[in-house]
């Protein structure tokens, strides 16, 4: 799994309460590459991943684990934009 690129944003509030700090994309193997994940700043301060919505759905989910590894890596390379 490897960033693809990230794209940090100004804070934009998002529907939940929680804030949108930026943008990544990712490749999961390389058949498969995820954008536009968001990076959210929930209300307790932690991180975490949101997929993008198709419509009303969302157009992915993540296990626990694979979520963490993806937060992590994104806040990372945020953290370094």
């Amino acid at each position: 799994m490897k960033l693809i690129q990230s794209h940090p944003l100004a804070d934009e509030g998002d529907r939940s309460g929680h804030v949108c700090i930026g943008l990544i994309d990712v490749e999961v193997t390389p058949d498969i590459r995820l954008y536009k994940l968001r990076v959210l700043r929930m209300r307790d301060g932690r991180h975490r991943i949101s997929a993008p919505y198709a419509g009303k759905n969302l157009a992915a989910s993540f296990s626990p684990e694979l979520a963490e590894r993806l937060t992590v890596m994104a806040v990372d390379a945020l953290v370094a934009a």
